[in-house]
């Protein structure tokens, strides 16, 4: 991945800091390629790297006792996946899955604590990240309490359309029902009635969203 300006500018995160900063913050960091349905780390583990999403896109999962797991967050350009590496606790507090891969920007999370240490704009913004994020995770949980199932599948379809490029989604219903801690058939009959009023086109592992239902 090329490391000139546009590229590094495909992160809101990085491109909203200082010039002077982000030579700095990217002086410690390196391009990599993240692949669809990669662990990046689990949840309870010492986080040792942090990763600045430029097209790939990632959920935070919290998992359960019996195995399952359900998304409380999306991460894409717009953040930084590992938080919880610059607030003072250093152990992941949910599971990261790349949803979408693509390309991102990874660092040590040692690196990344020690910037956020000695540079105030480097702190301020992820601050600010974090609380966005904590807001995104509120109103997921909010999502999941009120809203009937149809509107949790709308409301997770944008979520990840707003992080990539493009209307289309390659993932199956029964991917969709484990992110969102419900039944298949539940997502399916959801689904039919998105692709009955024109919202959606569906078929295996693949989902359209349609533009005049983005509007």
């Amino acid at each position: 991945m090329s490391t000139d300006s546009n590229t590094r500018s495909r992160n809101d995160l990085l491109a909203a800091l200082p010039a002077d900063v982000a030579e700095a913050l990217h002086a410690r960091a390196e391009a990599t390629e993240l692949k669809a349905g990669d662990t990046l780390y689990e949840a309870g583990t010492l986080l040792r790297q942090v990763y600045f999403p430029v097209t790939a896109v990632v959920s935070l999962v919290s998992p359960m006792q019996d195995g399952a797991c359900t998304e409380v967050a999306v991460v894409g350009r717009e953040g930084v996946v590992g938080v919880c590496a610059f607030m003072g606790g250093g152990n992941a507090l949910s599971s990261a899955v790349v949803q979408r891969g693509g390309q991102a920007w990874r660092m040590r999370a040692s690196d990344i604590a020690d910037l956020s240490r000695d540079s105030a704009p480097v702190m301020q913004q992820l601050l600010r990240y974090t609380q966005a994020l904590f807001t995104h995770m509120a109103q997921t949980s909010a999502c999941h309490r009120h809203h009937t199932l149809t509107r949790q599948v709308c409301c997770w379809l944008l979520q990840h359309l707003d992080r990539q490029v493009g209307d289309d989604l390659h993932i199956t219903q029964e991917r969709i029902a484990g992110m969102l801690g419900v039944r298949r058939e539940g997502v399916t009959v959801a689904a039919l009635q998105l692709q009955r009023e024109g919202l959606i086109r569906y078929s295996r592992g693949h989902i359209q969203v349609l533009s005049e239902g983005r509007t």
